[in-house]
């Protein structure tokens, strides 16, 4: 008997994904760095936050719209920037369909698989993603390209310090798909016929270019000729920061704080928000979960800008665990991308509507009648659980107290 293609719950929609994707794939969606302490730590520390549910007066009407940096979005969750998405064919492209058709900001990765001309085309709410990668010349470019498309923000990310080493192994990943590649990796890709069958079917093989990296007149790079620049350019400072601000004249989210004078630091640099972030458990292996470092940044920089938050997303009730907190809203990575792998644009859709559902209930049990009413009140907030990273221990109190 066919399988539903519906699924219940983005942990079923992970379950899919293994099994239609070839290992190595998989492999590259799960990523993480070292013992992959982060990546178990940020979904299982919103399980140890607790509700604090009413039995009356629930709200017949809720709402759970908001804006981040000015963008209306009908619930505040946002498709985090990932890299070249070979999951699916249509890759960021059905993701930013799929954002499209249930109101949402789709972030693209400067390493996507499609152009941002098309992305925006499919998404006109889509917020391009820049790495302090290459010469200053070079990222003025691209930038002027992004915001030419019509790209309605500019993510800039900094967290990774680029660990290697898994304790698990790391996918082989070929830097082009040739006839031999394609023999070599037959004994991992024949075994997940489906997955090969939608690549055949739509008459071409994974893209492992990056194009929105390709210099103008010339080719777009490999993967690993994106990722080589931008390990060999050197780190940037917070005056480059402020340099990036300038240089782009709109909405500038910088992707990556984790620490309570960083978050002072880009309110300096005259950013519009942060996302507290570890990278999704891709940086440096232990960094506590960002749920548990959330509060602190909020408390010293929310009136200032706009906190949001990614890492460890997998409810709704989570995403409600966030906004209670403090996030305006935060970013899922991993969860659309086994909606992707598992049925397409469709799949993006149903892991969307699942935590739109589950946020619903949320804001429903805790008698909210708006996303925004959310607040530590209704949460059972374990003690220890906030940690102040570069902060102090009032910085705790003051975030725990609200």
């Amino acid at each position: 008997m066919r399988q539903n293609p519906w699924f219940e719950s983005v942990a079923e929609a992970q379950r899919r994904a293994k099994k239609r994707l070839p290992g190595s794939v998989y492999g590259a969606l799960i990523a993480g760095s070292e013992r992959g302490r982060t990546i178990g730590a940020n979904a299982a520390a919103f399980a140890e936050l607790g509700f604090a549910p009413h039995v009356v007066g629930h709200q017949a009407e809720r709402d759970l719209s908001t804006t981040v940096l000015g963008i209306p979005t009908a619930f505040p969750v946002l498709i985090s920037p990932t890299g070249v998405q070979a999951v699916h064919p249509e890759g960021e492209v059905a993701v930013a369909r799929a954002a499209a058709n249930r109101g949402v900001i789709m972030g693209l990765s400067s390493f996507a698989s499609k152009p941002v001309e098309e992305v925006v085309a499919a998404n006109g709410d889509t917020f391009f993603q820049l790495y302090w990668s290459g010469s200053r010349d070079t990222m003025v470019q691209r930038m002027d390209r992004a915001r030419a498309a019509g790209a309605k923000a500019l993510i800039v990310t900094l967290d990774w310090s680029f660990s290697h080493g898994r304790d698990w192994g790391s996918p082989t990943i070929p830097d082009k798909l040739d006839l031999r590649t394609m023999a070599k990796f037959a004994p991992d890709v024949l075994p997940h016929p489906r997955w090969l069958w939608t690549y055949l079917r739509s008459g071409r093989l994974p893209d492992l270019t990056v194009p929105n990296l390709r210099p103008v007149g010339g080719e777009a790079p490999n993967f690993f000729g994106a990722y080589g620049e931008w390990m060999q350019t050197t780190p940037p400072t917070w005056e480059d920061v402020a340099w990036l601000r300038k240089e782009w004249d709109g909405p500038f989210l910088l992707k990556g704080v984790s620490r309570v004078d960083d978050a002072k630091r880009a309110v300096d640099a005259g950013v519009s928000a942060v996302s507290v972030s570890n990278h999704g458990g891709n940086n440096l292996d232990t960094t506590p979960a960002t749920i548990r470092i959330l509060p602190p940044i909020v408390d010293a920089v929310g009136d200032h800008i706009e906190v949001l938050l990614d890492g460890g997303v997998r409810r709704g009730g989570d995403v409600a665990k966030a906004l209670a907190l403090g996030a305006r809203a935060v970013l899922i990575g991993r969860a659309y991308l086994w909606g992707l792998a598992a049925n397409g644009q469709a799949g993006v859709e149903n892991v969307l509507d699942i935590l739109r559902g589950g946020l619903d209930s949320a804001v429903l049990g805790l008698g909210r009648s708006s996303v925004h009413d959310l607040s530590p009140e209704d949460l059972v907030i374990p003690p220890g659980f906030v940690l102040a990273l570069g902060g102090t221990d009032a910085d705790v109190q003051d975030a725990v107290a609200g």
